[in-house]
């Protein structure tokens, strides 16, 4: 235990040191993709498509007659060939043309999702009884273009907050590997949907060029920007359009004299009961069931009324106060 090295075991141990740095993994960089965007429009994609899935319920569950819930899984980016080999085989894909975009996109329905639909259309349960692999027919892509022509609405939709993006269906393949519309290097960002019905779970998947996307930077920029600087003028004017046609209740109160529980229980006919309530004294007026006003009764005609002097202050103003002109407003006292 005491024993000392020797000058060759300490050079054999610097250069196990020297070896194993030289071993060391480096960290390669892809020049064939740099076309990847940044974190914080996949962000905004994502928050896009939240409101697709959320259209996408309420069409499907329409279409299909059935209860049905949509999540969004995961907005991601992958090249091409990463996005195909994560998808089953045989499947259902379609290509996607980006109008007025050069390129095109990807949406993919797995066959667990497809066939339970297809039942559904027919006037079955859509209760497989077991996983079907097989590819669809021609009679069956002709059912399924209702669903689609109500996906690619709602994605639409969906896109109309940023550009407009005409989704339209230019050719329909069954095997992933068959469908050569990008290079397979080539960077795209993946969305990933689980639509469930009943006790059916199936993905429905769709890849756009990450290209294609960041033509679409000053797009999303500009869509965000507006939405700071205006949102909050055209919501108070939608609210104040809201507000125009409610009604309130006003009520003038003299509010005088107290009397106690033991006191009101005590009443009986032929009490007289003194409000002293001086004639110089301010009444309140309350809209709906909040002190706003401070006023004086007055007549007009045959009937009285309430002048308004003054308008209370609100809890943020403190104890500020602000002078109506006379003649500005009356109400009739309840």
């Amino acid at each position: 235990m005491n024993r000392q090295l020797s000058q060759q075991e300490i050079d054999a141990v610097f250069q196990n040191m020297q070896d194993h740095r030289r071993e060391s993994p480096a960290i390669k960089f892809d020049f064939r993709r740099p076309d990847r965007i940044p974190k914080s429009q996949v962000r905004a994609i994502h928050l896009l498509h939240d409101t697709f899935v959320r259209n996408l319920v309420s069409s499907l569950s329409a279409y299909l007659r059935s209860y049905l819930t949509v999540n969004l899984v995961s907005v991601e980016q992958l090249s091409y060939a990463e996005f195909l080999d994560g998808l089953p085989s045989p499947t259902c894909m379609v290509s996607l043309g980006l109008s007025p975009y050069d390129g095109n996109g990807v949406l993919e329905l797995n066959p667990s999702l497809v066939f339970p639909i297809l039942e559904m259309l027919l006037g079955g349960t859509g209760k497989s009884s077991g996983a079907i692999q097989r590819d669809i027919t021609e009679i069956e892509q002709k059912l399924l273009d209702g669903l689609f022509r109500i996906i690619l609405h709602d994605l639409r939709e969906a896109w109309k907050g940023v550009t407009e993006v005409d989704f339209t269906i230019e050719s329909m393949e069954t095997e992933p590997q068959l469908l050569h519309i990008l290079a397979p290097n080539e960077a795209v960002v993946s969305i990933g949907v689980e639509v469930r019905i009943g006790e059916t779970v199936g993905m429905m998947n769709i890849a756009m060029p990450s290209i294609v996307i960041k033509m679409m930077r000053q797009k999303f920029d500009q869509q965000w920007s507006v939405r700071k600087t205006h949102a909050s003028q055209n919501e108070q004017t939608r609210v104040l359009r809201l507000l125009r046609g409610a009604r309130l209740t006003l009520e003038a109160r003299m509010e005088g004299q107290t009397l106690s529980v033991r006191e009101f229980l005590g009443l009986a006919e032929g009490h007289l009961l003194t409000f002293d309530f001086p004639v110089e004294r301010p009444i309140d007026l309350l809209v709906n069931g909040a002190h706003k006003y401070t006023g004086q009764v007055v007549s007009t005609g045959r009937k009285r009324a309430c002048l308004i002097e003054k308008i209370r202050p609100s809890p943020s103003q403190g104890k500020m106060s602000e002078e109506r002109p006379p003649g500005a407003g009356s109400g009739e006292a309840e």
